[in-house]
């Protein structure tokens, strides 16, 4: 099975392969709210269990529906905001994995989206260089600017990868990057650490997609602009979600 859709600003369709609802018992809103409630908010699968009142699931049946459902709806929402700005922000993090120091790398644009993430075992070059290369590949353009730290590992990959773009390496430049990071630590915290790298990438690229979208800069709206907005995001949650499990036009 299939999902296509529409790319705000491309015009084209996109097909990418995704599971379908058919077989459970409970429908897709249903379905779609235990997976919102796991990755908007620092819950357990027990406790998205005992807010999920008048509807029997068991804590398994919510792991399993975010692991199914969770990447899924978040690219979904990624393909459905819009392009992202041509100055990127780059930072990188340690996260423990199993009691072994591991590195979180993400960009994010100027308005804060998250771009990609990718968990690797180092902070060197070759690090570096896989990170640049999986950002052009996923976000299909070449940024005008990138800001990064003063890791040297970025201005050598830079040289390799992209070296018409301009880069500003600063550490007070960067922290939009650094404020990123914030819901990661506390959902670390959450979940008393991460388990293995790949549970780790595969949990971060569902949380990076679906987290931020319920995050609005409240700070910078009004009352009724932050209703609005609010009301909007989850108009497209609720068209992400259904789409999930739509067969593609022929």
């Amino acid at each position: 099975m299939t999902l296509e859709l529409v790319v705000p600003g491309r015009g084209s369709l996109v097909s990418s392969a995704s599971p379908s609802y058919k077989g459970h018992r409970c429908p897709v809103e249903v379905i779609a709210h235990c997976v919102w409630l796991y990755f908007r908010f620092p819950l357990s699968f027990r406790e998205v269990e005992e807010l999920e009142r008048g509807v029997l699931v068991s804590r398994e049946t919510v792991r399993r529906r975010c692991a199914k459902f969770g990447q899924i709806h978040a690219t979904g929402l990624r393909r459905r905001r819009p392009r992202p700005g041509d100055t990127w922000h780059l930072d990188e993090v340690f996260v423990k994995t199993n009691g072994e120091l591991t590195y979180l790398w993400r960009a994010v644009d100027a308005d804060g989206a998250v771009l990609d993430i990718l968990v690797q075992n180092r902070r060197d070059k070759a690090a570096a260089r896989r990170f640049f290369r999986r950002l052009l590949k996923t976000t299909r353009m070449v940024p005008r600017v990138i800001v990064t730290d003063k890791l040297r590992s970025y201005r050598a990959a830079h040289r390799e990868v992209m070296p018409s773009v301009e880069h500003r390496s600063h550490k007070g430049l960067n922290n939009r990057a650094e404020n990123s990071h914030q819901p990661t630590r506390q959902r670390e915290r959450a979940m008393k650490g991460f388990r293995s790298v790949g549970a780790t990438q595969r949990f971060l690229a569902a949380f990076s997609g679906i987290s931020p979208r319920f995050r609005p800069r409240h700070h910078l709206m009004t009352a009724p602009g932050y209703r609005a907005e609010t009301t909007i995001r989850f108009a497209v949650w609720d068209q992400t979600t259904r789409a999930a499990g739509r067969p593609a036009k022929a």
